[in-house]
């Protein structure tokens, strides 16, 4: 019975093993256990049941505009504290440790120009980790500014949402930002240029009740939460159970709330495509001409 003897003592604990920390995650839609390289090649999405996580503002930016074409704008607008509000910890404070935590003092926005498939554009991406995306007086006026930005050059305007909605630690500021962001966004209109809407996990609150859902465009990520109040609000007001899959992208899409649903490894050339045919369409001499 040697076969039975053990070689090596089994690890015990404080012991430390051969294998590196964080070399491996678990999905915690599936079950299954994910290579960490393979996931973060994947941007984030589950290799086995195609669920798609968060993924930081700067990725994002990486994965849909062309290599050696970014470049970062409205970097000088940074939060203050208008209210000086405080809770548990000053607003401040909050807004001071979080920046330090990612890396960056942009806010829950981080706003670029660049060009996808050498169409040039116009994009800002939310960062959800920063307060949970709320839109507050920075977030807002990055975003207007955005939409100035996009119709004087007569560009394209893209804007990737995540977010939790407004920001109440600065009351009504933050509730403002809604109209700004809405007539801003008529300017672009204006010019005749395109703004396409990218809704991901989640998008509620005023984010998804201004501009988000006023794209010429509207794309949702696969399974994304979109919607004012979140589900089990509404269930507990109207006391009536909600249906399957309610404020989900699939459900949005079926009510004609949403244009199309595009997996995160196909959102670029979907994206150059629509913009290649709706930028074409907008060259053409009106049919009274």
């Amino acid at each position: 019975m040697a076969w039975l003897q053990r070689e090596k003592a089994p690890i015990s604990k404080g012991q430390k093993s051969d294998i590196p920390a964080g070399l491996w995650l678990k999905c915690q839609n599936c079950g299954a256990i994910l290579y960490r390289k393979d996931f973060e090649e994947a941007h984030n999405v589950c290799s086995q049941c195609g669920h798609h996580y968060a993924l930081d503002a700067k990725s994002r930016i990486s994965m849909l505009l062309d290599s050696g074409s970014i470049k970062n704008i409205f970097e000088e607008i940074t939060s203050c504290d208008p209210l000086g509000f405080s809770d548990r910890k000053p607003y401040k404070t909050r807004i001071e440790e979080t920046a330090t935590k990612l890396g960056h003092n942009q806010d829950a926005i981080i706003c670029a120009q660049g060009s996808i498939f050498s169409i040039p554009v116009c994009l800002g991406v939310f960062e959800f980790a920063f307060m949970g995306g709320s839109m507050g007086s920075v977030v807002g006026e990055k975003i207007a500014r955005l939409f100035l930005k996009a119709a004087d050059e007569r560009v394209p305007a893209l804007v990737v949402s995540s977010s939790g909605g407004a920001r109440m630690q600065e009351g009504i500021l933050s509730l403002m930002q809604m109209a700004k962001t809405c007539a801003a966004l008529s300017s672009l209109r204006d010019a005749g240029m395109p703004f396409i809407s990218i809704l991901t996990n989640p998008t509620t609150g005023g984010v998804a009740a201004s501009y988000a859902m006023l794209g010429d465009i509207n794309i949702g990520e696969p399974n994304a939460l979109i919607g004012f109040a979140g589900p089990r609000v509404i269930q507990q007001t109207i006391r009536e159970k909600l249906p399957e899959g309610f404020q989900r992208s699939e459900y949005l899409l079926e009510h004609g709330m949403l244009d199309m649903i595009c997996k995160r490894h196909d959102l670029k050339d979907k994206l150059g495509s629509i913009l290649s045919i709706l930028l074409n369409k907008a060259k053409q001499p009106p049919a009274n001409a």
